[in-house]
């Protein structure tokens, strides 16, 4: 009975102050919407940054007799030691996993992707090597200078492709940090907006509060019928939110999407995961903004 009653009392208020309901309500929609579209470019921007990062590698390269290094004295690296380098390379904590390519396989490959430069060649200058790949993308720099450092028999060189890799790196990093920031903005600007607009609501009805607490009702009884006003709002304004996000989902991004690139590899969170937060975010907002804006008029 109890509840119904405040369900009623919700009602009736909502239907009595339709202008501040439907404020409240518009202010949900836009911020929800544009919380929504940050939370989806966002979350795909970090899994592009972190699919660029899982690409960066380390090639450990063997000498061979056209080797120009000093090191390797025109000698080829034998069988032994390039066991020697893989049981090195696996005991390396930073490295996740490592594939031998050898010279065969080198020149295949350089067929595939620049067969200019492989045709018309006598003999094979590639060199075999281990495509080192590492746990972190950041930990490519401390795998190639270990290598180095070593100067291990057989080997010529560890190459990071060091100046592309820091460029990579940087951006991942800065885009991931922008993406926590612009989060935390919006999720706090959301708050502040949405309470702000159901704080003008309950101010204009300030009178009936005070007449509520005259004859007797509790600090619970006044509360209740706002905080599911505040409820309605948020759980009415993710909803329609979560609608125009689809619309763009479906009508303008496949138009977005046909004139850039796209990578397979790197998706945004699942859509409803995205609308769960948004109308999870949507509740707490109305419930807690109602509530304890409401807190300052029960002092009668």
């Amino acid at each position: 009975m109890r509840t119904r009653t405040l369900v009623a009392e919700a009602w009736r208020s909502l239907a009595s102050n339709a202008s501040t309901t439907l404020a409240a309500t518009l202010t949900v929609i836009i911020a929800m919407f544009v919380l929504g579209l940050s939370i989806g470019l966002g979350t795909y921007m970090w899994s592009w940054s972190k699919n660029v990062k899982h690409e960066l590698v380390v090639n450990v390269y063997f000498c061979t007799p056209a080797a120009p290094e000093l090191s390797c004295n025109g000698r080829q690296a034998t069988a032994k030691q390039i066991d020697n380098v893989g049981n090195l390379l696996s005991k390396i904590p930073e490295v996740q996993k490592m594939q031998f390519i050898s010279r065969e396989q080198a020149l295949k490959i350089m067929r595939q992707r620049r067969p200019e430069l492989v045709t018309g060649l006598a003999t094979n200058p590639l060199p075999a090597s281990f495509k080192v790949i590492p746990k972190r993308g950041e930990d490519i720099f401390t795998i190639a200078n270990r290598v180095n450092l070593a100067k291990l028999p057989g080997v010529e060189k560890a190459e990071t492709g060091q100046q592309k890799a820091r460029r990579v790196l940087r951006v991942a990093t800065v885009i991931e940090i922008i993406f926590a920031i612009a989060i935390g903005i919006l999720g706090i600007a959301s708050i502040l907006l949405i309470s702000n607009t159901i704080r003008l609501s309950i101010f204009s009805r300030r009178r009936e509060i005070e007449v509520m607490k005259l004859v007797g009702a509790t600090n619970w009884f006044v509360r209740g019928p706002f905080m599911l006003e505040g409820v309605f709002c948020g759980v009415t304004g993710a909803l329609f939110a979560v609608i125009l996000l689809v619309l763009g989902k479906e009508i303008a991004l496949p138009a977005i999407l046909g004139h850039v690139n796209n990578s397979g590899d790197a998706q945004a969170w699942p859509f409803s995961l995205t609308a769960l937060i948004l109308i999870g975010f949507g509740v707490i907002v109305g419930a807690v903004g109602s509530g304890v804006t409401i807190h300052r008029f029960l002092r009668v």
